[in-house]
């Protein structure tokens, strides 16, 4: 703001008591931005007491299993360490610290949200966060934002990013670390949230530090209003609002993932590659169009087109879930469909997003179709806990969500999420200029070959030592980034030895065993190839190793002792 530097006349005439009164005023204004939220009375303290108490009493009665990550003890212990330091919180810590303890369970349909419960009444910043590949960016705001929107975060308060991110994954519900790189950039820009968790002192003011062309510039912002709803079962948060500015270039056309994040499912064919691109946004019907009518529309136009080879490509990344039953038509389609479902001309667009319900969609499109997963991890396991059932506390009325079915595709999958074949992770770049590096990789995709075979090709040649070299190489390549190779590379390993071809099972257990060296099952599946080749003692020291990672490997132990007794 610009000082004035004289007064007029008639101001200057102002009496010494009122001149007192105004400073007075404006002294009380600042002194209440920086001093700290009151803590709650008595009366207010049992009320909470009851409240964290009930809740404690309702997530065992309903959750499938409460304690599948934690122990009876530590959950028991947090809720009588909080409901002692109630009197010592103001309201917005104890909500806080009630999401912390209920987060402590471990899977993404538990929590207490603040982006889906206006019971909790949290505010926010008047920007919106989002990490892309290369940070963490403002990438819209008011018109009092201008300044840093399209800037990178560099710190929150007095916190690294970094450091702000580990803060307040502590209290976010997640099935994996994707489902908490979703909800973090909206967590970050709330102040109750950030100053419960001790990463900024005024929530009416707080610095943020953003770079940008090199230079850093740290700014004060304030609480613009109400913490925004999240749309059920459907990600709308990069739907332009009115009045605010957009870091994307707003005179180029959206990209098609853009284009119409809030309905739930449409498509639209590009004749010019030929590729038809479905956005299937949410597992829901809408008013005039259910799923199925949908799924119908869809492939009649499909085979009624006279083209035999095309691009299908169905893009999950905005999809949070919805009613799984409702996936089986479009999967079934896909399925029956002659045009669509082969090797190369299927490709699925996964991403931190995807979730729930649409996760289920993806286990079953990876089980029993051709598709080519393109993008980021999913937000949801292929085994998760969910159908979150709703537990009002009695006297805030906040929700507390617990889940009440265990999803199992396959008991020995232990994945954290599903991983793209292909990674195109979305960088603020990318975003600025409206472009889609999804949509680009499956545009360009040619056909290679895969890592077994490329394995295949390098243990059967002349120079076996090379196939260390061709891994590290598939390895580099960033499309790769997301592909677990230890399942590929025990696969290859088991076929080689079922041909009885030990040398070359043994090279590729050992490349296994050096890319997972903390893989139990690496060590174990060289000990048998070794067993299997008549090296005793070096199956015993690999059995050994396999032992000494994972005590509980049964397998190893009697092995152990039947060679030993040998």
């Amino acid at each position: 703001m610009k000082v004035q530097r004289s007064l007029k006349p008639n101001l200057r005439k102002l009496s010494l008591s009122l001149l007192a009164l105004v400073f007075a005023y404006f002294h009380t204004l600042l002194s209440q931005g920086n001093s700290p939220p009151a803590r709650v009375d008595q009366s207010e303290a049992q009320r909470w007491r009851q409240d964290v108490r009930y809740m404690a009493e309702e997530m065992p009665r309903h959750h499938k299993n409460l304690f599948h990550t934690m122990t009876r003890a530590q959950f028991e212990g947090a809720i009588d360490s909080l409901c002692e330091r109630i009197p010592s919180l103001a309201r917005h810590q104890i909500i806080v610290e009630m999401a912390r303890i209920v987060a402590m369970v471990g899977d993404g349909h538990t929590n207490i949200a603040p982006t889906r419960d206006p019971k909790i009444g949290f505010r926010t910043y008047p920007l919106k966060l989002y990490f892309f590949k290369d940070g963490l960016f403002v990438r819209a705001g008011t018109r009092e934002c201008v300044g840093i929107v399209g800037s990178r975060v560099v710190r929150i308060g007095k916190f690294s990013v970094e450091q702000a991110y580990n803060a307040v994954r502590t209290i976010i519900g997640r099935d994996n670390e994707m489902g908490v790189r979703f909800f973090a950039p909206f967590l970050l820009a709330i102040p109750e949230v950030l100053h419960a968790l001790g990463l900024i002192d005024d929530m009416e003011n707080t610095e943020i530090t953003v770079e940008r062309h090199g230079r850093l510039t740290t700014v004060t912002v304030k609480p613009y209003g109400p913490a925004e709803m999240f749309a059920p079962d459907t990600d709308t948060s990069w739907t332009r609002k009115t009045g605010w500015l957009d870091a994307r270039d707003s005179v180029q056309s959206p990209p098609l993932w853009l284009r119409d994040p809030r309905s739930k499912f449409w498509f639209v064919y590009m004749t010019d590659s030929p590729t038809v691109y479905v956005q299937f946004n949410q597992v829901g019907n809408k008013e005039n169009e259910t799923v199925e009518a949908f799924t119908k529309r869809l492939f009649a136009f499909l085979e009624a087109e006279p083209v035999d080879r095309f691009r299908f490509v169905l893009d999950l990344r905005l999809n949070r879930g919805g009613n799984g039953a409702l996936n089986r038509p479009l999967l079934l389609a896909i399925i029956k469909s002659g045009k669509v479902d082969r090797r190369g001309s299927l490709f699925t667009i996964i991403g931190r997003g995807t979730w729930s319900a649409a996760q289920f969609l993806v286990n079953d499109l990876e089980k029993y179709t051709n598709t080519i997963f393109v993008g980021e991890p999913t937000g949801g396991k292929v085994n998760s806990y969910g159908d979150s059932h709703k537990i009002i506390l009695p006297n805030s009325g906040i929700t507390v969500r617990v889940s009440t079915l265990w999803w199992q595709e396959d008991e020995r999958d232990t994945r954290q999420w599903t991983a793209p074949q292909i990674a195109a992770d979305l960088t603020f770049e990318d975003y600025r200029n409206n472009i889609d590096p999804a949509l680009n990789a499956i545009l360009s995709y040619t056909p290679a070959k895969s890592l077994t075979e490329l394995l295949m090709d390098a243990v059967s040649g002349k120079d076996p030592a090379s196939v260390g070299a061709r891994y590290d190489e598939w390895k580099s390549d960033p499309k790769n980034e997301y592909v677990d190779t230890e399942p590929q590379l025990n696969g290859l390993g088991y076929q080689l030895m079922a041909r009885k071809q030990m040398d070359k099972a043994i090279a590729i257990f050992k490349l296994h065993v050096a890319a997972f060296p903390q893989s139990s099952n690496a060590y174990d599946s060289l000990g048998e190839a070794y067993m299997n080749a008549g090296k005793r003692d070096l199956a015993v020291e690999n059995y050994r190793k396999a032992l000494e990672l994972d005590p509980t490997n049964a397998n190893a132990r009697e092995i152990i002792k039947r060679l030993q007794t040998k």
